[in-house]
């Protein structure tokens, strides 16, 4: 009878702990959640973003419970945190050890024709990884050598087909089209198609003077708008459409320099390529007859019925690789780099339909679309015309962004390659000042999205068992861009 007395008293012990337990913890939720919600407030309220849209969802991976929500459905501009779900499906299609291979070969039908067969390789000829930006044409010119008659004449033909000729989406705006962040995207790419041109700014009663590009571009020609300013920053633009050689520049510089140089896209980079190939041969002592890309031959079969193949690849000379796919993800998300990522989002495509006929981007972007939903994610709110980010028409919703967030993390096969390719806050690439010097600096991966009237943030807060995922996105502010970041720092901060 005591032994059941007693452990009557013991049960009722327990029960009355538990509550309290409970009554404790639903307390501590209670006080999370207004603290959280007062926090958004003040974060919505914010007079740099009176006249904002503001999308913002906070996610606890652990639970997978919305910690915090503002408008979470609401599709918004996004900016450059898309490039996420460009990487994301690329990494979780291709894998993280994929490569690209461009290859020279002998034309089957002509042994004097040597074939450059581009694969869609965005990192050919960059030195955004560290590489010898001339590693392709030093070891394709050291394997020529050992085959090619000094005594016969020779010609390169670049296929550079693969994604069609398009290059750039049609949303992006004229603002963007020619600039260096903006270049077109095919089977070839070369030096990042990026060119630089350099002025002499020191005469402040004239245009600025052009002295060069580097590396040179045979037949650009430049109409110089550009004035000087006396604040030292960079305001030009340089506006051009994809396969031509004339370029206007407009905007300003900084006056007073011997020597300052803006960036600008390459027009044709297959072109280009098989050009610097020849000025390599030709310093060998070998005799090029001409150089051509697929360009033309694509063109007068673009509308025939039945298309006759313009080569046939035969002996394979040197094949070129790319980096792998974990280290090309990563250069797109620390350094928001748009080139690559466009050059994913064509290779998606083109995987999903080999047809180099039939418009890459859109099959990559629809693709997007169906992974994600296979995967029980809901993309009703997303809208892609790119890769990057760099059309104002692309639209998604802080809901989706953390989706995705959350499957990459707590799903994804690859999930800490993912994770390892965005930058750390106050430590790398384009988020190195944010959140510096703070008590989540180095504890939040994240990727940032900024064009004109949008700032975006989108990645992951980790200190110790504090696990989220969270998206926040700010379109059309009518503060400056300072206050807008100083904002969200603020209230990531209150998290």
């Amino acid at each position: 009878m005591l032994f059941s007395e007693t452990s009557c008293i013991f049960v009722e012990y327990i029960n009355v702990t538990m509550k309290r337990i409970q009554l404790l913890l639903l307390t501590f939720s209670l006080f999370f959640f207004a603290h959280s919600q007062t926090a958004l407030q003040r974060f919505v309220n914010n007079p740099a973003l009176r006249h904002a849209s503001v999308g913002v969802q906070v996610t606890d991976l652990n639970t997978g419970q919305h910690i915090v929500s503002h408008d979470a459905d609401k599709s918004l501009t996004p900016a450059s945190i898309l490039k996420l779900m460009t990487s994301a499906v690329a990494l979780e299609t291709f894998g993280e050890n994929f490569r690209y291979r461009t290859q020279l070969a002998f034309d089957a039908n002509d042994p004097t024709r040597i074939l450059v067969i581009g694969s869609g390789d965005p990192t050919l000829g960059s030195d955004r990884l560290g590489d010898n930006p001339n590693v392709f044409f030093i070891n394709s010119a050291t394997v020529l050598r050992n085959l090619l008659s000094q005594e016969t004449e020779y010609s390169i033909y670049v296929v550079d087909n693969l994604f069609g000729y398009s290059g750039i989406s049609p949303a992006w705006t004229w603002l963007n089209i020619g600039n260096h962040y903006a270049p077109g995207n095919y089977g070839i790419s070369i030096f990042d198609n990026v060119y630089r041109l350099f002025f002499n700014t020191t005469n402040r009663n004239a245009c600025p003077q052009i002295l060069r590009t580097e590396p040179y571009m045979r037949g650009m020609t430049f109409q110089n708008e550009l004035t000087l300013n006396t604040t030292g920053a960079d305001n030009a633009y340089i506006y051009g459409v994809p396969f031509s050689n004339e370029r206007i520049l407009r905007g300003n510089i900084p006056g007073g320099r011997t020597e300052f140089s803006i960036r600008g896209d390459i027009p044709d980079p297959g072109l280009f390529l098989g050009e610097t190939l020849v000025d390599y041969l030709i310093r060998a002592g070998f005799n090029i007859e001409k150089v051509e890309t697929a360009r033309a031959d694509y063109i007068s079969q673009f509308c025939v019925a039945n298309r006759i193949q313009m080569y046939q690849m035969g002996q394979i000379l040197h094949t070129q690789e790319s980096r792998m796919m974990r280290e090309i993800i990563r250069e797109i998300n620390v350094q928001s780099n748009n080139h690559y990522s466009e050059h994913l989002i064509r290779s998606l495509g083109r995987r999903i339909n080999p047809d180099i006929y039939i418009e890459p981007l859109n099959i990559g972007t629809e693709f997007v679309s169906s992974f994600l939903h296979e995967r029980n994610i809901t993309t009703t709110s997303l809208t892609m015309y790119d890769g990057s980010g760099l059309a104002p028409q692309n639209a998604v919703s802080a809901t989706l962004m953390n989706e995705l967030l959350v499957y990459m993390y707590n799903r994804s096969p690859h999930s800490q390659t993912f994770f390892d390719s965005l930058p750390k806050a106050g430590q790398e690439g384009t988020v190195r000042s944010f959140l510096r010097d703070t008590k989540y600096a180095g504890k939040v991966s994240v990727k940032s999205g900024s064009i004109f009237g949008v700032q975006s943030f989108s990645g992951y807060l980790i200190d110790g068992d504090k696990r989220y995922a969270f998206t926040i996105m700010v379109n059309n502010f009518n503060g400056t861009r300072v206050q807008v970041r100083a904002a969200i720092e603020q209230f990531l901060l209150s998290l």
